[in-house]
């Protein structure tokens, strides 16, 4: 299993970008990373800095971390097309449907998120039963 550091993750990021910038081949990895990349012009600046690869995101301060968050949708996008966990597939359509497809991903990250925390607080995997509820509940709520 891949398990990258911070700092490749970052690096990946800025370099995917700087690639786009500069007309160089993508790989399909950094294809899909852009296209979450492109979705967020916010970040745009940030990475056009390498020295960010280095920035703290304090969430204490409201800070959102771009890396992080730009990690999740890539995350989620692989969950949904090989529906695992079994459901999330159909949880995404759902709240597409009643949003969009970004707004749906945003949702999802809220229980990803949770019970990535909750593994880690547990020191144990990750609640699948868990995490499809959390997302049945957003679809729910929307």
């Amino acid at each position: 299993m891949f398990n990258p550091t911070r700092e490749q993750v970052r690096d990946f990021f800025i370099q995917t970008w700087q690639k786009y910038q500069h007309k160089a081949a993508l790989s399909a990895m950094e294809k899909i990373a852009l296209g979450w990349i492109m979705k967020h012009p916010e970040y745009h600046a940030m990475l056009d800095n390498p020295e960010a690869r280095n920035k703290d995101f304090s969430v204490a301060e409201g800070q959102t971390n771009p890396f992080l968050h730009l990690s999740m949708h890539i995350a989620l996008e692989e969950q949904i097309s090989i529906d695992n966990p079994h459901g999330i597939r159909e949880v995404f359509e759902q709240l597409s449907a009643k949003l969009d497809e970004h707004a749906a991903h945003h949702e999802m990250m809220e229980c990803l998120g949770q019970v990535i925390w909750q593994a880690q607080r547990n020191r144990g995997p990750l609640d699948q039963q868990l995490y499809i509820e959390l997302l049945k509940q957003r679809v729910n709520t929307h």
